[in-house]
Parts: structure tokens; sequence; C-alpha cells
């Protein structure tokens, strides 16, 4: 396909469409084009970086976004990109120096690059720096509902339910249409024991805005203990049908966690040491990671070996090991967060344990201690 007839911006306003839109690698082959007939073109290599961050190609986003740089010194853009990728290879210092220096450039109360930044340091559990950045933005854009969600997020994160509750009511209140926010708001009531407040919220967001079947079958149980409903009433048809069609079929992390349940039955209802949970089905042998990195960025840290129960062996750093087990395990295409959230619900339901999936050490230490896995550092 050419574009040998559009400009610089044209290119990247259409590779934004696609961004926004999931289609990166089509966003990526229009960036390149246009580097093609633009090399020094810095918001094509900006663009380039964020589609980078997108396909987990972190060294060549943080390549991407060097280059944007030494084209242009100032370039917000660029700095926030730059500090977004350096988070992934935990050089925090450099990062927040990166966020630092929009700051010095007075573009600190920005919208967009305030959220940015603060959504990126929530992303790597840095909650007590994310706060800092969304309790200013929040100062001078009181009115914005997703910065009061975002704060409201990362109250949460650092147990602070009231303040976490209070946001996310302040931005439901600017934008009654925030779906997720709601069902985020639903979830923390009924960690508290308000089923009432939980079921209003979640009557507010209809069926197809749910993509996690948790919620939708939360809302069904709800109102068959609140409301005295049947679960065979008919007004609950299309709460059923969402929950079915976000189950789906079960995959290997089902059947894999089938063998903990089994076991759980087996030892009583009490949960198994790990020396009785019987052995995991075998797994298909993990491809190479998909790292694309020059070699003078450094790809990872320490580095670690897991075995599972059958045998089969992941290494690298615990985020690569998280990325190894998701290419074998599901969809190499599904976000790692999704992957973690959904294997940890899956352990809770099963065995009430609670698995943690804000970052990947915890979650690999934490099932190994539940017997799924070993580690062999």
């Amino acid at each position: 396909m050419s574009f040998s007839f559009l400009s610089s911006e044209e290119y990247d306003e259409q590779a934004h469409q696609l961004y926004d839109s999931g289609e990166y690698d089509r966003a990526l082959e229009l960036l390149q084009e246009g580097l093609k007939s633009y090399p020094d073109a810095v918001d094509l290599h900006v663009g380039i970086g964020y589609v980078r961050l997108a396909r987990e190609e972190y060294a060549w986003g943080l390549k991407a976004f060097e280059k944007s740089l030494t084209l242009d010194p100032e370039h917000e853009d660029g700095w926030v990109g730059r500090g977004e990728a350096l988070l992934k290879f935990g050089r925090i210092d450099e990062s927040l120096a990166c966020f630092r220096k929009i700051d010095e450039l007075g573009l600190g109360e920005d919208l967009e690059l305030g959220l940015a930044m603060g959504r990126a340091l929530y992303r790597e559990a840095l909650f007590r720096e994310s706060r800092q950045r969304l309790v200013a933005l929040a100062a001078v854009h009181p009115d914005v509902a997703d910065v009061r969600a975002a704060l409201g997020y990362t109250l949460h994160a650092l147990g602070d339910d009231l303040g976490a509750r209070r946001e996310l009511k302040a931005g439901l209140r600017l934008d009654p249409g925030l779906h997720e926010v709601r069902i985020y708001l639903s979830h923390l009531h009924f960690e508290r024991g308000d089923l009432e407040a939980a079921l209003r919220e979640l009557e507010l967001v209809p069926p197809t805005e749910h993509w996690d079947p948790l919620s939708v079958w939360r809302y069904i149980e709800l109102k068959c203990a609140l409301e005295k409903f049947d679960e065979a009433d008919p007004t609950l048809d299309p709460w059923r049908a969402r929950w079915e069609e976000l189950r789906g079929e079960p995959d290997d992390i089902d059947h894999i966690l089938a063998e903990v349940e089994a076991a759980f039955e087996e030892a009583g209802g009490e949960y198994p040491l790990p020396a009785s949970i019987p052995p995991l089905p075998a797994l298909p042998a993990a491809p190479q990671p998909i790292l694309l990195a020059p070699p003078e960025i450094p790809l990872s840290t320490e580095s670690h070996r897991i075995r599972t129960a059958d045998g089969a062996i992941f290494s690298g750093t615990w985020d690569e090991i998280v990325v190894h087990m998701r290419d074998a395990l599901s969809d190499p295409s599904e976000p790692i967060s999704a992957f973690m959230h959904r294997a940890a619900q899956r352990v809770r339901q099963l065995t009430g344990r609670d698995l943690p999936c804000d970052d990947a050490e915890s979650f690999i230490r934490e099932s190994a201690r539940m017997g799924l896995l070993s580690i062999e550092d």
C-alpha cells in the first residue's frame, strides 16, 4: 500500500486513529512508511514508540523515543514516552527524571501529559508517585472525570478505600457513562459488605458493557439474594447470555486450575499442601520471546527459572516468565495484566486464596507457595 502523497501530519493523524482502534500492526506500517519520506519527523518517531509499547516491544519503543529526543530535546511526548519505556526496565530514577523534565518545561499541569504519567506510574505499582501526580492534576482539573477516576484507582491501591470511593463517585458524577469506573466502585462496595450499594451500581451498567464475567455473575447473585429473583427469571436472560459469552470455552488455565480444584476436594475442603497437588498437564513448548531489542539496551536484569509440576520450564526475568506462560497457556494477544487477573480470579473461585496479580514477581512467588509451580533459582 502506498501513502506517498500524505504529509507527515497526515501520517501521524491516521496512525493515531489506527492506534486508538487497537490496530497496532497497521499503525506501525503507516508510521514506518511515513519515516521513509520524513525521516526527521519527530511525531512519527514518538508514534512508533507508543505503538512499540502497545506491542510490548519495550526496547524498540525506548529506542524510538530516544531518537525523537535527539531530533527535538524538548519534545514533551518524547520525554513522557521515554519515561514510560524506562519503567518497563525497572529504571525508576531515570523514568522519574523524564517526568520531572515535563515540569521543567512548564507542562506538568497539562491534562493529557499528566494523565499519561499518572497512569504509567500506576501500572508499574508506583502508587505513591502516581498519587502525587494525580492529586496535583485534580487540583488544576477538578471537573475531569478521568482524572478523578484515575486518582480513585490509585488511592484504592494504597489502601485508602474511603478516598477511593469518594474520587470514583466524583468521576461518575462528572461522567455517568464511565462504566468501568462504576463496576470498580461496585466491587469496592461489595468488599466492604454494602451489597445494596454494589447492586445499585451494577444495575446502571448494561450487560454489553461488562467485560469481566465476575461482575456479570455478581449482578445475578445480588439480584437473587437481595431481591429474591429466581435464577431462571427471564429478566436475567441478557445477563446470563453475557456471562456465557464472556466465560467462553475453558482454556488451558481452566484445565490446570481444575486440577487444583480436584486436589482441594480430595483434601476434604482444606487447601492441600503443595506436595499433594497432582501433576499439571503437559504444556506446549513456550515460543521464543519477541523482544526485538538492539544490543546496546539491556532487556532484563536478574534471570530466574521456574518449573511446573510436569517439568515444563520457563526462564527469564519475572516479567518475561509471565509472558512465556501467557503465550503457552492463553492467547498471546491477551494483555499480561488481563492474563494474571483472570488466573487470580479463577484461583480465588476454586481455593478462596488470593493470588497477587499486580506484578509478575508476586504472581509467580505466590503460585509457587500454592504448589502450582516451583522456582529454581
